[in-house]
């Protein structure tokens, strides 16, 4: 095979990864997932973002740390080189399992966006016109899915800001409407806390799956130009206005419906619009949400295949996934994730009702791992940079400590939740699978690496 069509071109621009980062994490998880966390926790659930944005920024300055000690490290690379092959495998594994399910997640709700206009179409064929779409996009030059994925992040960043600017004019008065005392939503209806401490906690799960895609940073780290001169201020721009794109829409939502209102037949973004009676203020929110989830299943697609070629790359995976193509796209990767998410898309045809509450539980346990991994990569690779970073956790490694105690915290918590029995068992299910897979494939490693020692031995005599 020839040698360019082993490697990935180094084809995105800072601008590129910046809203590439932004695309994982803006998605299914604010414009839809919100229902649910309100549902959940109420109002109180502003503390619940702010708590995991500030887990969210120690997990990606430690990203960015070890990706400055060592360049041209993805996050299965890192995670390979702190911790061997074995742990690297049931990380990587976990890690393409979790984007899978949340690209699934993500067109499953690009189709019921659709269906806010075509009512009668079934959720499974919509949501698979769409894949047929996004796994187009990917095939092209990675320069090219940057280029779009720029435009694509950069619509529903201006839509967040516009909904931001349109929210607090309405609740101001600034802008005529038919709400009356609307900050009084904050307080009424249970108060800010109605379903308590634990309710707000209760809604860590769905935050985790909303934040997770922030590491993306971490895996288009290999094809970034000058990576180590930009990826600090990508990271911290990143983080901060992904906090601030999820708090201010939720103090919104919040003042101007009651939260016990949001439904979750329709994003509460188009429930909100349609509320205050603005001409086709619902039909624009849900063209931008609609292009905003098609935006995070593309980075879903990307992903994937990015993670199964990096763990081919370090003998983790077949061979075979390392091919690309002409344009140095991943294209046995893509395949082979397209293949897993048309099963997922079969999903909506068997259980149309309850497929995307479902499978937006199991990336959240997913994600958290991840988190957990990346964590404890860099308390094990500290010690051993060759080169001090510029860039560095700050109150190392208390910080870092704090973060993995805190995500060990919320997954013990939510595998003893009854609400999330599903979830719960699927994920540990999935995670002993792969542990048992990780001896086999160790055994199977060590007798080929023994083996092709040995014929090299009998070469040399």
């Amino acid at each position: 095979m020839k040698k360019n069509q082993q490697n990935l071109q180094k084809g995105l621009l800072p601008r590129h990864v910046q809203f590439i980062a932004l695309a994982g994490m803006i998605g299914t998880g604010i414009f839809k997932g919100s229902s649910d966390t309100l549902h959940i926790a109420g109002p109180s659930v502003i503390f619940t973002y702010l708590i995991g944005g500030l887990i969210l920024f120690i997990v990606m300055a430690a990203l960015g740390e070890m990706a400055l000690a060592h360049p041209n490290h993805n996050v299965q690379h890192l995670i390979h080189k702190a911790f061997g092959d074995r742990v690297s495998f049931i990380v990587g594994w976990l890690y393409w399992i979790n984007w899978i399910l949340v690209t699934v997640v993500e067109l499953l709700a690009a189709g019921s966006f659709l269906q806010f206009w075509l009512p009668d179409t079934p959720l499974w064929l919509l949501s698979f016109i769409c894949a047929i779409v996004i796994v187009g996009i990917n095939l092209f030059q990675v320069k090219y899915y940057g280029e779009l994925e720029f435009w694509f992040a950069g619509i529903k960043i201006l839509a967040l800001i516009a909904f931001i600017l349109l929210g607090f004019s309405l609740l101001f008065g600034i802008i005529p409407s038919g709400l009356h005392h609307p900050i009084s939503n904050y307080t009424n209806h249970g108060g800010f806390f109605p379903n308590g401490i634990s309710g707000m906690f209760s809604a860590f799960l769905v935050v985790m799956f909303s934040y997770g895609g922030a590491e993306l940073i971490g895996v288009a780290v290999t094809e970034t130009k000058d990576s180590e001169r930009v990826l600090p201020s990508i990271i911290k721009g990143a983080v901060w206005r992904v906090i601030i794109f999820y708090i201010l829409p939720i103090l919104i939502i919040c003042g101007i419906m009651p939260w016990d209102k949001v439904t979750g037949a329709d994003s509460p973004f188009v429930q909100v619009f349609g509320a205050t009676g603005l001409p086709g203020a619902a039909h624009i929110m849900n063209f931008v949400l609609l292009t905003a989830v098609l935006s995070a299943a593309n980075s879903g697609i990307y992903a994937t295949s990015r993670t199964l070629f990096s763990m081919a790359q370090s003998g983790i995976a077949p061979k075979w996934l390392e091919k690309t193509s002409k344009n140095g796209t991943p294209i046995t990767g893509i395949m082979m994730t397209s293949i897993c998410i048309a099963a997922g898309v079969y999903l909506a045809y068997l259980t149309p009702g309850q497929v995307i509450g479902y499978l937006m539980t199991i990336p959240g346990f997913t994600v958290m791992l991840l988190w957990i991994g990346i964590c404890a990569a860099q308390l094990k690779l500290r010690p051993l940079y060759q080169d001090q970073p510029h860039f560095k956790v700050k109150w190392f490694p208390f910080t870092t400590i704090f973060a993995v105690v805190s995500l060990g915290a919320i997954f013990i918590g939510f595998l003893l939740n009854p609400n999330n029995v599903i979830g719960s068992i699927v994920s540990i299910s999935t995670l002993l699978i792969l542990v048992v897979l990780s001896f086999f494939y160790g055994k199977k490693r060590i007798h080929t690496t023994n083996l092709s020692f040995n014929q090299n031995k009998e070469s040399a005599i």
